[in-house]
């Protein structure tokens, strides 16, 4: 059961509870780089805001570091006195290598630590219902957009922070990440434990043959290439193709679920990267072999404002569409396949053009899709 706090008000389609953003001055200068100034944070700053810039540097670090700093550590493991800690842990993942597959190992305690609430209240984030969706079925929540580094679809669905169990109750959410990170020792424990499971077909095909339904597969459609149309302001999304998730709905006759994230493309800067450019076309080449995209993105710091890869204080609100139902079809045709998705595309176009004007967006802003 959701509590009021004293001075707010709930929603019944909204659950967070978390004060307006309040924004730092982001410093801008006309001056030469060697010129230029550090816009320094005050000394004197609340400890609830100490406490939310702490828990966002842990994600952060998380997101960015801790696989590889996994991997050094297992290896650095084998050389000392510790070595039976990383053979132990071989043989565990040995057996219990098909986990991730066969959806994952949730942790609850995990996905209710204060500390998600702290990161919840530092951009802050919010989860908005627009429809109830019946725990007798099972879904496909396609989130738009991917942004950097997906933050409103990590605290609204990994954690929770935003009141997702009691907006869908009865609903389990599993959130797809690129098989790679299950790849690296004890963090993938770390991230399966949060909700987490591969983004191949075997993997979200395993909670979505569930019977008796329950369960909601969370996928940032646009992947990796949307990262690289994550720029403040813009309103891209990577969909015009992207039709696989949309025929593993009909096979298994999940419903569909739109999902737009307002603000999710405004947490960081990109250095500029248009279609065409050398950066551009050396990113794209690099995900290509990798499988990951590498966007140059930058926003603060942790003690000042003018650098870093802390993400601003932008608030962040993820709006739940209502459900497109579907029928179970295990051999769809080409044209039943391309009505789904054209389906899809008009209720996601929907979905932003009945909510834009709440968060900000211009009324002659329009979504584009792009292949």
């Amino acid at each position: 059961m959701v509590e009021r706090r004293e001075g707010q008000t709930l929603d019944p389609f909204i659950c967070s509870y978390s004060s307006p953003p309040a924004e730092e001055p982001r410093f801008v200068s006309l001056l030469p780089v060697e010129d230029m100034k550090i816009d320094f944070a005050p000394m004197k700053v609340p400890m609830q805001r100490r406490l939310q810039t702490a828990a966002v540097v842990q994600w952060v670090f998380s997101f960015l570091g801790l696989a590889p700093t996994c991997i050094v550590l297992f290896f650095y493991l084998l050389f000392t006195r510790l070595w039976l800690i990383s053979v132990l842990y071989a043989v565990w993942w040995f057996f219990d290598y098909d986990t991730p597959s066969r959806g994952g190992r949730r942790v609850s305690w995990l996905c209710n630590l204060s500390i998600w609430k702290y990161m919840r209240d530092y951009f802050p984030i919010k989860l908005v219902k627009t429809a109830d969706l019946d725990p007798r079925h099972n879904y496909i929540l396609g989130f738009h957009p991917h942004g950097v580094l997906v933050a409103g679809a990590f605290a609204n669905f990994c954690t929770c922070s935003t009141g997702f169990r009691e907006l869908f109750p009865g609903l389990t959410s599993y959130m797809l990440m690129l098989p790679l990170w299950f790849r690296s020792p004890f963090f993938r424990d770390y991230i399966m434990w949060a909700g987490l499971i591969p983004s191949d077909k075997e993997s979200a095909r395993y909670p979505l043959s569930k019977r008796g339904g329950g369960n909601a597969v969370v996928i940032a459609v646009g992947g990796a290439p949307e990262a690289l149309y994550a720029h403040p302001g813009t309103y891209n999304v990577v969909m015009a193709k992207k039709k696989g998730f949309i025929k593993m709905a009909m096979v298994n006759g999940a419903h569909l679920v739109p999902v737009f994230s307002f603000g999710e493309n405004e947490v960081y800067d990109q250095v500029g990267n248009q279609r065409g450019s050398w950066l551009r076309w050396t990113q794209e080449q690099l995900q290509g072999i990798m499988g990951i995209s590498l966007p140059l993105f930058h926003a603060r710091g942790i003690f000042q404002y003018s650098f870093g890869l802390m993400p601003y204080r932008k608030s962040i609100s993820t709006v739940v569409g209502r459900p497109i139902k579907v029928e179970r079809n295990t051999k769809p045709s080409a044209k039943e396949l391309n009505a789904l998705h054209q389906r899809y595309m008009d209720e996601l176009s929907s979905l932003f053009e009945e909510h834009k004007g709440n968060y900000g967006v211009d009324k002659d802003v329009h979504l584009n899709f792009v292949d």
